[in-house]
């Protein structure tokens, strides 16, 4: 048996930083992982990066190629009616921005970092299963040669994701969960081509929604809105292009086309866990929660849970203080449903919906002109995008 202050189940985006806030507070910790490092690093994920997420990288000695790297904007576009309307993040907000830099290079600093620092992180890990989470934790596994093994800690950080065994540890009758699956997806694409805007655009037409992002200067993501049981093997390179022309067309703009290498659908829901803790187990990011990515929520709402989290352990194990672990699920989900309602704004502003009425389009065009035209609005959708203070 492995004896640790904090174990962490997940080597994701909320595992790897609640073991780096923990370490740089002098508190131990042991990362279970069921994928290998190599397959958390080739995943290649979007990201926009809220302005709170990018400082506490920077402050905690993480953020380094991220300030390098990153491509930092100022504001980003509404493109509908076939015209393009800029929301100036920068001016609405105090000068607070966005950067655009993928999940999984997040996940390449931190891993990196945690490795540097002599972290034990247990990639490759099988049959993880959590037992008396409400008294004195336990974590049972079998690792890579086959070997059985178990971890005991005073507490746990569930950071597995949607379908870990986190959240199933929390009994049925001392949880609720509410879900919402929405009518569509993201087709989404990677293609070798110049950045066709500087900025991010979104896009409402009547086909549908599209989004266009940039990921370096020499690769772009992008992604258009569309039935989510389609096949991404019906769909052409000349068709993409198409039809992302299309829903972007307008003031003589053009998309800067290229070789597409990655093509995937995104499925959309919305999904929150409440409570996020029972006993010594608190769970945090996709374990708990999941936004439809239009609000571009989805690792900052992670990034914050562990905050939260992060601090609270540290009172708990330094002092003996639970105050903090007591009122962790309360404190995050403030913050997550604000972040669900955002993502859902945005959503339901910019997507297509079949069973819509005229009524529903024209009052769809009239919230977009009200968010591009009145300051106030304009505020509101600007200070949700770029976050709000993790304090």
């Amino acid at each position: 048996m492995t004896r640790t202050q904090v174990g962490i189940i997940g080597a994701g985006p909320a595992g790897l930083m609640l073991s780096h806030l923990l370490h740089l507070a002098g508190i131990d910790s042991v990362i279970l992982e069921s994928r290998s490092r190599r397959a958390i690093e080739e995943t290649i994920r979007a990201g926009v990066l809220e302005q709170s997420t990018v400082d506490l990288m920077v402050e905690t000695g993480v953020g380094d190629r991220l300030k390098r790297e990153g491509f930092l904007h100022h504001g980003f576009e509404f493109r509908f009616e076939g015209h393009g309307h800029r929301i100036d993040l920068a001016a609405l907000t105090g000068g607070r921005s966005i950067t655009v830099y993928a999940q999984h290079e997040v996940l390449k600093d931190l891993i990196q970092a945690r490795l540097d620092a002599g972290a034990d992180i247990r990639f490759d890990m099988r049959d993880v299963a959590l037992h008396d989470v409400a008294t004195s934790p336990r974590i049972t596994f079998t690792d890579r040669d086959g070997r059985a093994g178990e971890l005991a800690c005073e507490l746990v950080g569930g950071c597995d994701g949607s379908y870990g065994v986190s959240r199933p540890a929390i009994p049925h009758e001392s949880r609720r969960d509410y879900l919402r699956i929405y009518p569509f997806g993201w087709f989404g694409i990677l293609a070798e081509a110049p950045p066709s805007s500087d900025e991010l655009i979104y896009a409402r037409h009547e086909r549908g929604f599209a989004l266009i992002s940039t990921r370096s200067q020499e690769v772009q993501r992008m992604y258009f809105q569309c039935d989510p049981s389609d096949n991404v093997d019906n769909w052409s390179e000349d068709r993409i292009w198409d039809e992302l022309q299309t829903r972007t067309e307008g003031d003589g703009f053009r998309l800067k086309e290229g070789r597409i290498f990655q093509k995937n659908i995104v499925p959309m829901r919305s999904f929150v866990c409440e409570p996020m803790q029972y006993g010594r187990l608190f769970i945090a990011g996709d374990a708990a929660h999941t936004v439809p990515p239009t609000g571009a929520k989805g690792l900052n709402l992670a990034v914050a849970d562990i905050f939260v989290l992060a601090r609270a352990m540290e009172r708990y194990l330094k002092s003996g203080a639970d105050d903090g672990l007591q009122s962790y699920s309360a404190t995050a989900l403030r913050r997550i449903w604000r972040a669900q309602h955002f993502s859902w704004w945005m959503t339901s502003m910019l997507h297509r919906f079949e069973e819509a009425t005229e009524f529903d389009r024209r009052r769809q065009l009239a919230e977009l002109d009200l968010v591009t035209s009145s300051e106030a609005a304009a505020r509101t959708v600007a200070e949700n995008y770029v976050g709000l203070p993790l304090t």
